[in-house]
């Protein structure tokens, strides 16, 4: 099954269209509350194509993520009034409130970590909202991680040019069902650690 393949096909499209900033924009902002595809895909050829723009186009990428991560927070906070008597009943507050502390204490380490790193950080942006993680260390842990992560992307594009983009379309199946295992692992290894 060639299903990361095919999505990167249809982003490729996407970043070959006019509008092309606008779906960057958009394709950010959703995956940092759910969309599954990271904008990388989309930054990356789009750096290739213009790599006179790539920092303009890091920087709406950044600056749509960290949008989208804000509305993620704000889904966060107010869900768990929703899901609060039910982890009470289910018994969870113990784990609840430990966990609490730890996003508390090193909220901005976590967000920097999730907003760099192949982790979802649609997870991290939920999560800082429903754990009380500070506004301030939210954005700007959300800011340096993904800022320093698109405008990485993009500069290397930039700079490697076309001879990059064989090389990530030979490997992006690859490389997405290894950020799905990643992911997997990551849950599996959360549940036994409880």
């Amino acid at each position: 099954m060639r299903l990361f393949e095919a999505l990167y096909e249809r982003t490729l499209t996407w970043a070959r269209h006019r509008h092309a900033p606008r779906y960057l924009a958009a394709m950010s902002a959703a995956e940092s509350v759910a969309f599954p595809i990271p904008p990388d895909v989309m930054l990356a050829p789009m750096a290739l194509a213009r790599p006179q723009a790539w920092w303009r186009y890091a920087l709406l990428c950044t600056l749509g993520s960290v949008l989208g991560g804000l509305l993620g927070y704000l889904v966060g906070h107010y869900a768990l009034d929703l899901a609060w008597p039910w982890i009470v009943r289910m018994g969870w507050q113990p784990a609840f409130e430990q966990i609490q502390a730890l996003f508390v204490r090193h909220g901005f380490v976590f967000v920097f970590l999730a907003a760099f790193t192949p982790i979802p950080y649609k997870v991290f942006t939920i999560a800082s909202g429903s754990l009380g993680v500070g506004l301030l260390p939210f954005l700007a842990g959300s800011l340096v991680g993904r800022g320093a992560r698109f405008f990485l992307v993009a500069g290397l594009m930039a700079w490697g040019g076309p001879r990059v983009e064989p090389i990530l379309r030979r490997y992006i199946e690859w490389l997405g069902w290894l950020m799905v295992g990643l992911v997997a692992v990551g849950l599996v290894w959360m549940e036994f650690r409880r």
